[in-house]
């Protein structure tokens, strides 16, 4: 009898086969700088690296929370559109690349609207929600946008958009695009209301919904270093052949060039949002 190979080696392979008792989601490697942080940490910090300042892209449901007062706020109800209209398949059929994109949120779309109080502002905030499937405008987000909008009417309140999106959805074709027009109207009829859109492009915020509603905002924000724009860098430098600016199409180079009006600090966005409802809204200020 071998000691070592009888023995020693069985045990060996025990000790390095068992599974670690260390959670799968305990470190948060950073975008930015790379850095790995605790989880908990990026968290607390409302999804910001506390190293580089990196802000993380976030969803619908830890907007609501750090925006409402005490983070209490009613969810609207949006209409249910049509699974895969046009019956679209590419290297996956769309129902299945919708089955799971809802498997992963708690939502059924790539938009979110509640309705809260901020400060003593009754308010309505519509959230794209990037993390399913690119937040890509198609008639899900289309219904969200018009029903944010009739909200934000009937509450006879402000609406506040944050805007996150690859562009277009593509598996739903014209229907996608007609999305355009049809939310512009939306904003169209918040005006003729007199009630005030502000605007918060996220990062990215791109493609149909940066040449619709995304840039109709009566004030628009900006997160900081997020991208904005119609067509990305890339396609654009391939296009033209030419090197970019430094920063182009970048929170910063916007706010230089007059494109919005603010970049705000997701730390100081809502005491910013706040100020801004109270003087929108109070009309003797």
């Amino acid at each position: 009898m071998n000691w070592l190979t009888n023995f020693v080696r069985p045990k060996i392979q025990s000790i390095i086969g068992q599974k670690s008792e260390t959670p799968d989601n305990l470190w948060h490697k950073c975008k930015g700088c790379g850095q790995l942080l605790y989880v908990s940490d990026v968290e607390k910090n409302l999804n910001i690296c506390p190293s580089c300042d990196h802000h993380e892209r976030i969803g619908p449901t830890e907007r609501f929370k750090n925006l409402f007062n005490n983070g209490e706020y009613k969810l609207v109800k949006l209409p249910v559109p049509t699974d895969d209209p046009l019956k679209f398949k590419d290297q996956k059929k769309y129902t299945e690349r919708l089955k799971a994109a809802r498997a992963k949120s708690e939502y059924k779309d790539a938009i979110a609207v509640a309705y809260g109080k901020m400060g003593d502002v009754s308010t309505v905030i519509a959230v794209q929600n990037f993390l399913f499937m690119g937040g890509s405008m198609g008639v899900g987000v289309g219904d969200g946008i018009v029903a944010a909008s009739n909200q934000a009417i009937e509450k006879n309140s402000p609406l506040i958009l944050f805007a996150a999106a690859g562009g277009a959805r593509m598996q739903e074709g014209i229907l996608s695009l007609m999305q355009m027009p049809r939310c512009t109207v939306a904003v169209q009829r918040l005006r003729d209301a007199g009630l005030p859109y502000i605007v918060v492009l996220t990062d990215p915020t791109t493609g149909g919904v940066t040449a619709s509603y995304a840039m109709l905002g009566d004030i628009q924000i900006a997160e900081p270093n997020a991208l904005i724009c119609f067509a990305g860098p890339r396609v654009i430098k391939d296009t033209i052949r030419e090197e970019l600016p430094e920063g182009f199409q970048r929170s910063e180079y916007l706010l230089e060039h007059g494109m919005i009006d603010m970049i705000v600090h997701r730390a100081k966005m809502k005491e910013k949002l706040t100020q801004l409802l109270n003087l929108l809204v109070n009309k003797e200020a």
